[in-house]
């Protein structure tokens, strides 16, 4: 056996080498690129939320206080919404991401409620839907319209029907049902 053919695995060795190495980093790049390393969305905050004062006339009464008693500490989904502690009278809270689900009782009527305003009925509770106002809307608000109180639940878009269902539930038990107040 001569001196070349000993050199000869080693030079396909050296050239294959780096091909290889270029060819494993090139795919983990389009796999990167594909979305195959998306990070896990961050967890939910917990702790107590601090929530900008709304002017909300009625958010002592007694109907907010009753409905308030009667919201269960955690929302259902998946995974649960874990209740947050919050000081703003009226106001309720929960835990998920990327922001937190927020219940405030005892608003004024919306602006946005008109004579031909569509309603959405859930669990017997009429609810007005208003989007953040952008293409892609990041947040949803529902407004209960037809009690003696308005009750808005705020959700992230992609929080599911659960908190709506929920809050519907609390809100029949506790909420006598009126006509809409359309103006």
């Amino acid at each position: 056996m001569s001196t070349s053919d000993l050199r000869r695995p080693a030079v396909v060795f050296a050239i294959a080498l780096p091909l290889l190495l270029a060819l494993v980093v090139a795919g983990l790049a389009l796999y990167a690129r594909a979305g195959g390393f998306t990070p896990a969305p961050p967890a939910p905050e917990t702790g107590p939320l601090a929530v900008a004062p709304v002017v909300a006339p009625d958010a002592g009464s007694q109907a907010c206080t009753d409905l308030l008693a009667a919201l269960p500490p955690d929302l259902p989904g998946d995974p649960a919404l874990v209740g947050r502690p919050v000081t703003e009278p009226g106001v309720a809270a929960w835990a998920a991401a990327p922001r937190p689900v927020v219940l405030r009782c005892g608003l004024p009527r919306p602006q946005e409620l008109t004579p031909t305003s569509t309603l959405t009925e859930v669990n017997g509770v009429s609810w007005l839907t208003i989007t953040d106002g952008t293409p892609e809307p990041s947040l949803v608000t529902y407004v209960a319209v037809d009690r003696g109180v308005y009750v808005a639940l705020t959700t992230p878009t992609q929080g599911g029907s659960s908190p709506v269902q929920t809050i519907s539930n609390a809100i029949t038990q506790t909420l006598p049902e009126r006509p809409v107040q359309v103006r």
